[in-house]
């Protein structure tokens, strides 16, 4: 499986790793609809931050001269609360 983490690059993923991911990211969508502006804002921050750390910590970075389809597209580190919000819906980025 690829994994790309926008800004970043590709990723070669286990599968054996898709329940904790899709586990970080079902908690980014419950957070994400939460109304303390601040709360959310911290919880969301630190949430993804776990997502792409986990990505990061056990993937196999494909070097950059080598592009493959993405199954999972992560996006980048700098994504807003409100662009969350937009992605972060439903199923997430992963199907449950």
């Amino acid at each position: 499986m690829i994994v790309r983490l926008m800004g970043e690059g590709q990723y070669e993923f286990d599968k054996k790793h898709l329940d904790a991911i899709n586990k970080i990211d079902n908690n980014i969508v419950k957070i994400v609809n939460g109304r303390d502006e601040k709360a959310v804002t911290i919880a969301f921050k630190a949430e993804f931050k776990k997502l792409t750390d986990y990505a990061r910590k056990n993937d196999k970075k494909v070097p950059h001269e080598i592009i493959k389809p993405s199954d999972l597209i992560i996006p980048p580190a700098d994504l807003t609360l409100e662009e969350a919000r937009k992605i972060f819906k439903g199923e997430g980025l992963i199907e449950d």
